[in-house]
């Protein structure tokens, strides 16, 4: 089993690497948001220690990232906050599991055991991930959906702005939100890309694309979509 561990605390890191090692996994470490990025886009990992606090890029933002590519991997947030919104909006960006700062090894340990098991006891039934609202269906996984049209293919990167914008559901996304998510934080288009993206949006599922009752532009700050 190989893990993704990211925490900038260079003490945390090194203890807890050498312990999930003494229990025979494969560790890979970060110590910023934008490496654990990479890291996850470049290898395959079958669960994720990630620290909420960190440089560059929070770990509530590389979460997020993460779920549009990839709904399943296991992940635990680390935090020296403790408060029950912090742990609500860890929950709703995608994690699964919620561990404060100091904890006990032998606790992590435990819940990364309970964790990996239970991600493999769901390879085999987890239901093809997909968001289906009116008439309209869009599959994340082979990025085909059904519109106005009927049947058709979308896009890499429509299918993940899709997937960012029904995971926000009746939320207004910025468009730098929308920017680091889906196209990263090296390579930045024009915000008029994302309102091309929006118009295609409208013209594959909304009857009357004048008047969107799903994809709808908040001026001045990004975008919302409503079911």
């Amino acid at each position: 089993m190989r893990i993704l561990l990211v925490e900038d605390e260079d003490n945390i890191r090194d203890v807890v690497k050498l312990n999930l090692e003494l229990e025979n996994y494969e560790v890979i470490t970060a110590a910023d948001g934008r490496k654990a990025i990479k890291h996850f886009t470049e290898q395959h990992f079958d669960l994720i220690i990630l620290d909420v606090m960190l440089p560059e890029i929070n770990g509530f933002q590389v979460c997020e990232q993460i779920r549009l590519s990839d709904t399943t991997v296991p992940i635990i947030f680390l935090t020296a906050k403790d408060t029950a919104m912090d742990r609500i909006n860890g929950l709703k960006r995608g994690g699964d599991d919620y561990l404060t700062k100091p904890f006990n090894l032998e606790e992590l340990l435990l819940r990364v055991q309970n964790l990996l098991k239970r991600s493999q006891r769901n390879v085999e039934t987890t239901e093809v991930d997909s968001y289906k609202f009116g008439d309209h269906w869009i599959n994340f996984q082979t990025y085909s959906a059904k519109g106005i049209q009927g049947d058709f293919n979308l896009t890499k990167k429509e299918t993940m702005l899709l997937k960012l914008l029904t995971d926000r559901k009746n939320e207004v996304v910025s468009r730098n939100q929308i920017l680091q998510s889906v196209w990263g934080y090296d390579v930045y288009p024009s915000t008029r890309t994302i309102d091309n993206f929006i118009l295609s949006f409208r013209k594959y599922f909304e009857s009357n694309p004048k008047e969107p009752r799903y994809f709808h532009s908040i001026r001045g700050v990004g975008y919302k979509f409503t079911d």
